[in-house]
């Protein structure tokens, strides 16, 4: 409580709400929160700050840009990076898992009863998000408040905007399996495109390490006999 209290003293509410914002999408392994983050990010800044002060002889001019990049460094490494990572890894998984829902669905059973027959099949950083949305249904919300709770845990765009198809396919009682139908020819269409973006680099990557590493070389066995007459000379 006394921390909490320091920080709130430090950082707006606000900050800190957002920084809690950001911790809670990059899944449930994380074991720090918005307060513990801010304080050690604090309290280091501080420590470089002192020791590139001391430790340089222009501290005065270095410490205070050592203490700005590592501040920023920290939350890119924290919390920037693991939450691009991670949407990397949902939107990978995207397609498989709603695949065995729409598979799922198309047995018969409802909404609740296939993802939890789903989430029972597939083991993959989505299916723990709908196991924990399946798990506070248990608990009296609703699975629609669950799914908008799940939202707010999922850095995915693509995710989410499926998960917001199935709760307006939900409320207006259209057909969830059209709906499903429609998201997964639209993951796979993104999977092939994405495919295609990679593959049209590969030339690109293979230029520049042509540049780099071959053209060197052939220069060198090009004027490699000059070089040897001339140090010869």
């Amino acid at each position: 409580m006394k921390n909490n209290t320091i920080v709130r003293k430090i950082y707006r509410s606000k900050r800190i709400d957002t920084i809690q914002m950001e911790i809670n999408k990059l899944g449930s392994d994380v074991k720090y929160d918005a307060v513990t983050f801010l304080n050690f990010r604090y309290l280091t800044t501080i420590i470089v700050f002192l020791l590139v002060l001391y430790n340089t002889k222009l501290g005065y001019v270095y410490a205070p840009v050592s203490m700005i990049i590592y501040y920023y460094l920290f939350y890119y490494v924290f919390i920037t990076r693991p939450k691009k990572l991670r949407i990397k890894k949902l939107d990978r998984e995207a397609l498989y898992f709603f695949e065995i829902l729409t598979l799922t669905l198309e047995s018969g059973r409802d909404l609740e009863s296939s993802i939890e027959v789903t989430v029972m099949n597939v083991d993959s950083e989505i299916s723990k998000e709908f196991r924990q949305a399946l798990f506070e249904v248990k608990f009296g919300k609703s699975l629609l408040e669950a799914l908008e709770d799940m939202k707010k845990r999922i850095p995915s765009e693509t995710v989410n905007n499926i998960i917001l198809n199935i709760t307006q396919t939900n409320v207006f009682g259209n057909s969830i399996l059209e709906t499903m139908y429609n998201q997964v020819d639209f993951l796979r269409d993104k999977q092939i495109l994405e495919i295609k973006g990679e593959i049209n680099k590969v030339p690109n990557k293979i230029s520049i390490i042509s540049v780099i590493f071959i053209v060197p070389l052939i220069l060198l066995m090009i004027l490699g006999p000059f070089l040897i007459e001339l140090l010869g000379v």
